[in-house]
């Protein structure tokens, strides 16, 4: 139980990769706090949890692109005063509509994807920095792209909010470091058989690829005391052996 008593918040809980994360990181005895947007999915999950026997977590919905400032601090205050620290904060939430061609790209479509993909990030990370300085260590992961972080053609505001998602993740490490409190990372989830990658490449055969939970060694890896001292590091899913 490599995470007993540790309280970890994870955006997009109730999508893919979150779900499988928060499975993954309650099983080693965290406290998850389930955020999304979307209230049956968060329910899901939710009872995954508790029917595995892991610490009961909470639902917290949340809608990360159009909540205001003083939503966010809400959250952070709720967080403070519940738990009084925040050991992980993982950041899974996604936007996207589709690959096309920026000469093609709705404002629409640009504004949603950035303000998921890239805003919010820095928000809620920002409101949560000081209950996450109240512990010995803390982890902060962002989750970028094997593809759209090379800005690749077609990959649009998502490419753009990926790339830049990598850029805000490596300034904050910086900031951090010299505190050794909180530890900051990218994580590049290798391709699996996700309900993104489902969206993204349709035509391709998902019987090759491996499943979710081909991940649950990383993220345990990311959130537990053995990534200590890890910090301004992108973790590549695909080359990660670590035991």
């Amino acid at each position: 139980m490599l995470l007993t008593d540790r309280v970890i918040l994870i955006t997009g809980a109730g999508g893919g990769l979150g779900s499988t994360a928060a499975l993954a990181l309650a099983e080693q005895g965290a406290q998850i706090i389930l955020l999304d947007k979307i209230i049956p999915k968060l329910e899901k999950v939710y009872d995954a949890i508790v029917e595995s026997g892991s610490p009961t977590p909470v639902m917290y919905p949340f809608e990360l692109a159009g909540a205001s400032e003083a939503e966010y601090e809400e959250l952070a205050s709720r967080i403070a005063e519940k738990y009084g620290a925040l050991h992980g904060l993982l950041h899974s939430a996604l936007e996207f509509s589709n690959f096309s061609p920026l000469s093609l790209h709705s404002t629409k479509s640009w504004g949603d994807a950035l303000n998921v993909n890239l805003n919010a990030p820095f928000l809620l990370t920002r409101v949560l920095l000081p209950v996450m300085q109240n512990c010995g260590h803390a982890s902060i992961v962002f989750t970028s792209d094997s593809s759209a972080r090379l800005g690749k053609a077609y990959s649009g505001a998502y490419g753009v909010s990926k790339i830049a998602l990598e850029g805000l993740a490596k300034i904050l490490s910086e900031e951090l470091e010299s505190a050794g409190k909180i530890r900051v990372n990218t994580l590049i989830p290798c391709p699996v058989d996700s309900p993104f990658r489902k969206k993204a490449y349709p035509g391709e055969d998902k019987t090759l690829l491996p499943p979710m939970t081909s991940l649950n060694p990383v993220y345990r890896y990311l959130f537990s005391d053995e990534s200590i001292g890890i910090t301004g590091q992108v973790i590549d899913a695909q080359t990660f052996n670590h035991p």
